[in-house]
């Protein structure tokens, strides 16, 4: 007897949905039946109920236990990957920054992932490079070899995490040579610290100004500029939290010059603008880029909705209160980055349902999109992001049309305020299921323990060219499809 199916569900991978039961067997997906056969038996079966079925999510983009300068982040994996999974995300990838010059990036991620023994859910790495050394074409070497197949360079934060052009141009090209990807945060830093300066010397240096600081341009020079370097390169990229659809249209003329080039955004760019500085609380909004206009936040919605932005990830970074208010008097003092792991579905969704304008299926084929294929894909994690027979049992039951109103003080990310507090999202998942264990349902939430798998990547181009399976092939009829009772 096979160990779960889920009956009765709408299917929805990016490329297609239809009527089916999933069946589950060893962590995978062993089966999928046309929803007018009869239900397999099973061990376990949950009815969705003619609700949808999408894969598991994938967040390209966690900060997990970071360390920054004399900040903490104030979660652990335990914690993280339980807070993912209340919020369907089922695989996190996560960064090993050196916290200092004394790290290197061989040894930052190796303490990942010995961190990571403790996670409930799947997890993935990015390495970083900050400073260029003789030593860092063997540790790339090696981190390629564990699976670790990207490396994060910022482009900004001068003193702490920034590479220079150097150090980028270097990494780029033994990214091509290892089949590798490069993240960038892109900010031009001469016009941040510049900016940032001037109105250090107006007096307008509180958390209250932080949108003033750091303007589009800054943003879009630093796209510009690593972008040439790509060309020059033939590197792939993916740039991490895009705000502007400025930024998100240069990287689309230079897909259609052929480069390897990516854009992800975050949940905060599509919901808040940049009004939110002027609130009462205006420290619970720091973080990099800021928010922005409103008429920019439309604007990235739309790109969002018309498929030029390719993936949403939370940029998750978990600090509490009492290090924001630290320093709100001073901006170039204060954390930056905000909790996001379990509100990017809901979030997510809520603002892509706002501009899109075709019907309800497609609506839910490009959100099973963004949410999980696009960055199992681009990641090279080959068993994530579809339901198709073979790949993990990451599964989540979710109603498009469930209300809820944010409560920072319900949710499970190990601090005690969400950005988004307060607001009504539209979007959430009923059940839960990772590597074929049900960790949420009706009875709520089922900690299945320190199970999370380290996952290794593909190469960028080797993950690239492996083709999905065509829908046609997902449903079939079998020696499975036999009666069973539901639960």
């Amino acid at each position: 007897m096979v160990d779960l199916v889920i009956a009765n569900g709408l299917v929805v991978n990016a490329s297609g949905s239809r009527p089916a039961h999933i069946v589950v067997d060893g962590g995978r997906v062993a089966e999928i039946v046309d929803a007018t056969e009869a239900v397999p038996t099973a061990a376990r079966i949950i009815d969705a109920a003619g609700r949808a079925v999408i894969p598991g999510g994938v967040d390209a983009h966690c900060h997990v236990a970071q360390v920054t300068g004399r900040f903490r982040t104030l979660d652990d994996y335990a914690v993280t990957s339980t807070a993912a999974l209340w919020g369907g995300t089922t695989t996190i990838l996560d960064f090993g920054i050196p916290r200092d010059a004394t790290e290197t990036p061989l040894e930052a991620a190796m303490n990942k992932l010995a961190l990571a023994r403790e996670a409930r859910c799947d997890v993935a790495l990015h390495a970083s490079v900050i400073t260029w050394d003789e030593t860092v074409p063997a540790q790339l070497e090696e981190l390629a070899e564990r699976g670790i197949r990207s490396v994060k360079l910022y482009m900004t934060n001068r003193g702490s995490t920034m590479a220079d052009n150097d150090t980028v141009l270097k990494v780029m090209r033994e990214m091509v040579r290892l089949d590798g990807l490069t993240y960038v945060h892109a900010e031009h830093d001469a016009m941040v610290v510049d900016c940032t300066q001037a109105h250090a010397e107006a007096g307008e240096i509180g958390i209250e100004h932080l949108h003033k600081t750091r303007p589009e341009l800054a943003e879009e020079a630093s796209v510009r500029e690593v972008l040439a370097m790509a060309e020059y390169t033939r590197a792939p990229v993916y740039f991490v939290h895009q705000s502007t659809p400025g930024a998100v249209d240069l990287v689309t003329r230079a897909r259609r010059r052929g480069l390897s080039i990516h854009s992800e955004t975050c949940p905060h760019y599509l919901l808040l603008d940049d009004g939110v500085y002027s609130s009462r609380y205006p420290e619970w909004f720091a973080c990099c880029p800021p928010m922005r206009s409103p008429e920019t936040v439309a604007a990235l919605r739309e790109r969002v909705a018309d498929g030029a932005v390719h993936t949403v990830s939370s940029d998750h970074s978990c600090y509490d209160l009492s290090q924001k208010r630290e320093r709100r008097d001073d901006l170039r003092e204060m954390p930056h980055g905000l909790p996001g792991v379990e509100t990017r579905m809901p979030v997510a969704f809520t603002a892509l349902a706002a501009a899109w304008t075709g019907d309800d299926e497609g609506l839910l084929e490009r959100f099973a999109d963004l949410f999980s294929a696009v960055p199992s894909r681009i990641n090279g994690l080959s068993s994530k992001g579809m339901i198709a027979p073979g790949y993990d049992a990451d599964l989540v039951v979710f109603d498009p049309a469930e209300l809820r109103t944010v409560s920072g003080a319900a949710l499970h990310m190990g601090t005690d305020f969400s950005p988004f507090e307060g607001r009504e999202l539209r979007g959430w998942p009923r059940v839960v299921i990772s590597g074929g264990r049900v960790v949420l349902d009706e009875d709520g939430f089922h900690d299945p323990g320190p199970v999370g798998r380290f996952i290794p990547r593909a190469g960028y181009r080797e993950a690239a060219a492996a083709p999905p399976p065509a829908v046609a092939s997902l449903v079939a009829t079998g020696p499975l499809a036999t009666t069973g009772k539901g639960a």
